[in-house]
């Protein structure tokens, strides 16, 4: 017999409600509420309910409900383009981070005015109305409606497709089902093949835009076909929109690849290949400013610093596991080393040789050189080790996603006893260092096993893992889960950092590694003379010092901390006669290792000072007549304001003072506060 009436909690309150109640007569009375939460899963509002089920409204507003409204775009923009082009194939439409995307095969690429048209069309089906309804399907009755779609097809038959982040949308791993677009008089005018949920209907999505298209390669892989990408963004309302292309735009003018060729610190030469990053001296100049402290910290904190090759026999990677997990990912085996007789046989075996992609391999080489006693943990090596990975060319990215790239790479072996302690300590060190470099605004991830790809038993991942955990609670910072994001070695903690314009970046990571000592045979003697395994912690604190170059860089929008600049000091006199007296007082900087320039140029002074401006040099020095007579110096802000006639002897002191300070410098009230600011211990 069926109830009358069930007992469900909504939103933590416990209710009685008609047996037909769905999401849709709950939240009525919010037009905001776009779908459910039921028992832990999102669904449509308009799911039935079940006696006992636990309901938790969705915000069109909360992550979950800009997810299932760009989610919504998609079909619609998809929608769109197989009414505007009738032989498209559809492909896949996740949605990512503010936006969406999704795959089409067309015959010819969308032009900027196909898109227009696209948004156009998107616009009026929203206007529309048109409901979202969710049909369950049999793979047989799935194959049948999606007869002309290949693609389609091809994640109907592939039972891991749903294991896939960019086809989760599509396909789950319980069951098929296609969601219908149904006009106000009933009929179904569109569908695709999708696991949910979406909108009540279309005319929730307030604001919206196309961003661009791009050509991609169906599901990644570069051996199959290329379809055409559309991009898009959807925001619960018009301001949201708004404030987020204003974002768009100041994250263009910070784009490290325009101010690298701007600032005249780095470029990529075709001569080399795409993802090699050659540093101009500018840049370098950076890269050893970092580099310089880094290894000052290093000292301070007890690392031991070590050198390894750039290239290896394969059997090392054989040992590490990374030639089973992670070749693709390497560069090609060089054979080397084989002789051949006058004949052509081979007198003598060649070995396969990689260029390295990590560096751990090599620096438990070094720990198992001779052997370790426990007196000697927790030993702490660093490395600044160049490693290679290959990136296809379409995936590399400017300074974040390259080829070539020098990590900041230290492995610490200690003693389980040790090995929380020496993880809070880390945690501590590489917030310390990376407040330095002014980024302030941190929370952690904790990425746990990947079941389809790991190694070692499942109590040694789990004590990782809780180990971790505990660190990373303990340090107060917020902690996001990262269910099967780690590597297949072993759980890590990443830092995550904000920047100044509320981008999030990842910075340093922190790997617990149970397993390759494993399989290193890694061992010290104990104080009772057993021979043991030391715990392995993996640590970058730059991640990489091209990736973080280009974070500084997009966070500082090229105008870095007076320590960091790539020019510090820049000199203009006034006029031609007073170039020694500023070249005089350049030199005493130079002495003391401060980076300057003095613009000689044939330029009008006033042009002198226009081209200063956009050099985002923090320190410009005029020298006049008055600054002359006087035995001073004229400082020259970033923001205009100046500080003038500073006695030379007084102006050297502070300028170095404020560099040893490591502060960020904009205008002549941040010099003072900077002078008066008490020197760190």
């Amino acid at each position: 017999m069926a109830l009358s009436s069930i007992s469900i909690t909504v939103n933590g309150e416990a209710k009685e409600v008609e047996a037909t109640t769905t999401g849709t007569e709950l939240f009525a009375d919010d037009k905001n509420i776009i779908a459910v939460r039921l028992n832990g899963e999102l669904r449509d509002l308009y799911t039935p309910l079940n006696d006992g089920d636990t309901v938790e409204s969705v915000a069109i507003d909360s992550e979950d409900g800009l997810g299932i409204m760009r989610h919504s775009a998609t079909h619609v923009m998809a929608q769109a383009v197989q009414e505007l082009f009738p032989n498209a194939k559809l492909g896949v439409g996740p949605i990512i981070k503010d936006g969406f995307y999704y795959d089409f095969q067309v015959d010819q690429p969308f032009t900027p005015d196909d898109l227009k048209n696209i948004e156009k069309h998107m616009q009026r089906i929203i206007k529309s109305a048109q409901s979202f309804r969710r049909r369950v399907v049999t793979e047989e009755e799935a194959l049948k409606e999606e007869a002309d779609q290949p693609f389609k097809i091809e994640l109907i038959e592939d039972k891991e497709a749903h294991l896939d982040p960019s086809t989760a949308t599509e396909i789950s791993g319980k069951e098929l089902s296609f969601y219908d677009n149904v006009d106000r008089d009933g009929n179904v005018v569109w569908k695709d093949l999708c696991r949910g949920p979406h909108l009540p209907n279309t005319h929730f999505i307030k604001a919206f835009k196309i961003e661009r298209s791009a050509a991609a390669y169906w599901r990644g892989n570069e051996k199959n076909p290329t379809m055409q990408r559309i991009y898009g963004t959807a925001w619960a309302t018009k301001e949201d929109l708004k404030a987020y292309q204003t974002r768009l735009e100041e994250a263009a003018k910070r784009d490290h690849r325009k101010l690298g060729a701007e600032m005249d610190l780095f470029s990529f030469p075709e001569e080399i290949g795409p993802g090699l990053a050659v540093f101009h001296p500018k840049g370098a100049a950076v890269i050893n400013a970092m580099e310089d402290y880094s290894r000052e910290m290093h000292r301070k904190y007890h690392y031991s610093f070590v050198q390894t090759p750039h290239i290896t026999k394969g059997g090392l990677y054989e040992t590490s596991g990374h030639l089973h997990w992670y070749k693709d990912s390497m560069y090609p085996a060089m054979r080397l080393d084989e002789e051949r007789d006058e004949n052509g046989n081979i007198t003598k075996q060649g070995f396969d040789y990689y260029l390295k992609p990590m560096n751990c391999p090599m620096h438990n080489l070094i720990f198992k050189s001779r052997q370790r006693s426990y007196k000697e943990l927790p030993l702490r090596l660093f490395e600044f080790g160049t490693v290679y990975r290959y990136e296809k060319s379409g995936e590399v990215h400017g300074l974040t996603r390259v080829r070539g790239l020098t990590q900041d790479d230290s492995h610490i072996y200690c003693t389980r006893e040790q090995m929380k302690g020496e993880l809070t300590n880390l945690l501590t060190f590489v917030l310390k260092v990376l407040r330095d470099f002014g980024l302030d605004d941190f929370y952690l991830e904790l990425s746990t096993k990947d079941e389809h790809k790991y190694v070692g038993s499942d109590e040694i991942w789990e004590e990782a893992t809780n180990t971790l955990a505990e660190v990373a609670k303990d340090s107060g910072l917020n902690l996001v889960a990262d269910p099967g994001g780690a590597a297949f070695y072993g759980p890590k903690i990443s830092v995550q950092a904000r920047d100044a314009i509320g981008r999030t970046w990842q910075v340093s990571t922190i790997q617990l590694d149970f397993n390759l000592p494993e399989r290193f045979q890694l061992e010290y003697i104990a104080a009772d003379g057993t021979h043991q395994r030391p715990v392995m912690i993996h640590r970058a604190l730059f991640g990489s010092i091209e990736r973080f170059f280009a974070v500084l860089l997009e966070h500082y929008a090229g105008a870095f901390p007076v320590w960091l600049a790539p020019v510090q000091v820049l000199g203009i006199p006034v006029a031609d006669e007073f170039a020694p007296h500023l070249a005089g007082f350049v030199k005493s900087l130079e002495d003391e290792m401060v980076r300057c320039e003095i613009d000689y140029s044939d330029d009008r002074f006033g042009k002198k000072i226009r081209n200063a401006s956009k050099s985002k040099t923090p320190f410009i020095l005029i020298v006049g007549e008055e600054d002359m007579k006087n035995n001073a110096v004229s400082f020259r802000f970033r923001d205009g304001s100046q500080l003038n006639g500073v006695p030379v002897d007084q102006a050297r002191e502070q300028i170095l003072d404020v560099i040893k300070k490591r502060v960020q410098v904009n205008s002549a009230d941040d010099f003072k506060a900077a002078v008066a600011a008490p020197a760190e211990d």
